[in-house]
């Protein structure tokens, strides 16, 4: 199948315009300069007019004054004539007797000059002289008068009033200049197409890109496009392969987290099992301990459940309307048995007004596995603050313990699945290495942004942004 170029229509279709563009120039500033030059003779014969008016005035119609002006103001070639408002002429330089001469009332330079002051006419046939003139009349209300002057229509006149061709040799000149600055501009961009082109079948066979013609690429904005684009074909081809990566390692994360608890129960059962005397006090603990590490693999599953379904936002509603003060509130207070054990002061700083749009369920969530977070982490900490400022079109809350805080190496991390800053402590806390990677995914989920930094003065502070409720929500 036979494609057309894109870069010869478009080489085509702006050459195209710029011709015409140039055509309709030569045009138009052709009429323009001969009209100019026409204005400039025109001007000549009225200023002859008025002069003749203002040094004759009432011997204008004396033929031997008429005939000692016109003698003595001769131009080569030139022919006055005085004509009434009737239309009949009243002298002629160029006749004595004129009697005989037709009714010039209808003639073009006659009708114009009556109806707006003066008027001309160009190339017409002299019915007494039959030679052809140039004609300008000019009308004197006042003495209700015409004077007319006519100059011969001759080769030399006739090449005065022509406009000066010069100019279409540097029309020309910028439109072929145009056109090859349009030419090479065309190819670039062709060769760019081509590039994408070869790209796109190869792509299609399956091989891998040539990099020596990517190499070869200008380096502008389009060669970057290109480069991007390739470089993103590849990242898009081995997303499967990075996607099963995951899934492979997120299976051993899952795998490994429940093992060790697995292995726990199954232990201490083994050890009931073969122990048919063992002292009662004894076998409660084992059994509180299978009840606790069953505990943990229930908060576990729940957790990756949790996870799960975060991924899929359309499986939450997300138009609630959630007062952030009432839902801390709440989470501090089912959490109060934990603080007074852990002797943990918590205070929570959000104005009552503080609305967002989202899900109630999710952002109970958020503040519930910050403080959770806290309480399990933040050994000898005494003091757990909430706070909330306003920004533009968010709130930002900050949740800050004073305890022992985290290195700042691990920072960045604290928000990876299964990511532990101390793996044997964390097990022993219970933890299920998921609590902030719910935080993440809840809070991009609602549009804001979350991150973990040190406290001023020793501790961690996770922050997070919600947007605030629009009007109308």
């Amino acid at each position: 199948m036979n494609v057309r170029s894109f870069t010869k229509s478009l080489f085509y279709s702006v050459g195209g315009c710029f011709v015409l563009l140039a055509a309709f120039f030569i045009v138009y500033q052709y009429h323009r300069e001969r009209m100019y030059k026409i204005d400039v003779m025109q001007g000549r014969l009225q200023m002859y007019n008025y002069e003749l008016m203002q040094s004759l005035g009432d011997s204008l119609l004396n033929p031997d004054a008429f005939g000692r002006y016109v003698a003595t103001h001769d131009i080569e070639g030139l022919r006055v004539t005085v004509i009434d408002t009737a239309g009949r002429v009243r002298m002629d330089s160029r006749r004595a007797d004129v009697s005989g001469m037709s009714n010039h009332l209808n003639r073009e330079e006659i009708r114009k000059a009556l109806k707006q002051g003066n008027g001309y006419d160009i190339k017409r046939n002299s019915e007494t002289l039959n030679t052809t003139y140039f004609y300008s009349a000019t009308y004197f209300p006042d003495r209700q008068l015409l004077v007319r002057t006519a100059v011969p229509y001759d080769t030399k006149l006739a090449h005065s009033l022509e406009a000066d061709n010069r100019y279409i040799l540097y029309v020309v000149g910028i439109t072929l200049l145009l056109g090859l600055v349009l030419f090479r501009n065309t190819a670039r961009v062709g060769r760019h197409i081509r590039y994408l082109r070869n790209f796109a079948m190869k792509a299609e066979r399956g091989e891998s890109p040539d990099e020596e013609l990517q190499t070869a690429l200008p380096n502008d904005e389009l060669g970057e496009i290109s480069r991007t684009i390739t470089v993103l074909y590849w990242k898009l081809k081995h997303s499967e392969e990075d996607k099963v990566r995951l899934k492979r390692q997120l299976t051993q994360n899952v795998a490994h987290e429940l093992k060790t608890p697995a292995a726990g129960i199954q232990g201490y059962l083994e050890t009931i099992l073969q122990n048919p005397d063992m002292a009662e006090d004894k076998r409660n603990y084992f059994l509180q301990r299978c009840y606790a590490q069953s505990c943990r693999m229930s908060n576990l599953l729940n957790d990756m459940s949790t996870l799960a379904r975060l991924d899929d936002a359309r499986s939450y509603r997300m138009d609630e309307v959630v007062n952030l003060r009432e839902v801390a509130d709440k989470v501090v207070d089912d959490f109060c048995f934990q603080l007074e054990e852990k002797q943990l002061k918590a205070t929570v700083d959000i104005p009552a007004d503080a609305v967002v749009t989202g899900n109630a369920s999710m952002v109970d969530g958020i503040f519930r596995n910050i403080v959770g977070n806290a309480l399990m982490y933040a050994a000898g900490a005494t003091e757990l603050r909430v706070t909330c400022t306003e920004e533009a079109g968010c709130y930002r809350l900050r949740v800050s313990d004073n305890g022992p805080g985290v290195a700042r190496e691990h920072l960045p991390h604290l928000f990876e699945r299964f990511y532990r800053v101390d793996k044997g402590r964390s097990r022993e806390n219970g933890g299920t290495g998921l609590g902030l990677a719910i935080v993440k995914n809840a809070v991009l989920l609602h549009g804001g942004e979350v991150r973990a930094e040190a406290t001023s003065g020793g501790g961690l502070t996770i922050a997070f942004t919600l947007p605030k409720r629009r009007a109308g929500e």
